[in-house]
């Protein structure tokens, strides 16, 4: 696990860090260029987080279903309002890369 994730830390820094260079090479330093990588890095992310957050959520409470059945509706309702917040947080990181682009 702190392979994959040192492996990934990796990538993703090498991206952000290189991405500048890369702009300044063909002329678009411009703080709207930049803004639009910060909107991209936040989309990616939120999603990203998002995405692991409510596979764990779901999996989570089908196993704690599938071991005791009678827990279901005890279970199942608390689950959707954590997937539901869960699915608002990366609307907002959403709206905010959207404002960090224009």
């Amino acid at each position: 696990m702190k392979s994959w994730m040192g492996r990934a830390l990796a990538v993703v820094s090498g991206a952000v860090l290189s991405t500048p260079l890369w702009a300044a090479e063909h002329g678009d330093t411009s703080a709207v260029g930049l803004a639009k990588l910060g909107a991209a890095i936040a989309i990616g992310i939120g999603a990203t987080g998002v995405a692991t957050g409510q596979g764990r959520a779901a999996s989570s409470a089908l196993e704690g279903i599938a071991r005791n059945p009678t827990s279901r509706g005890d279970v199942f309702v608390p689950m959707l309002l954590a997937l539901v917040f869960m699915e608002f947080q990366a609307l907002l990181c959403f709206v905010i890369a959207f404002l960090l682009q224009s």
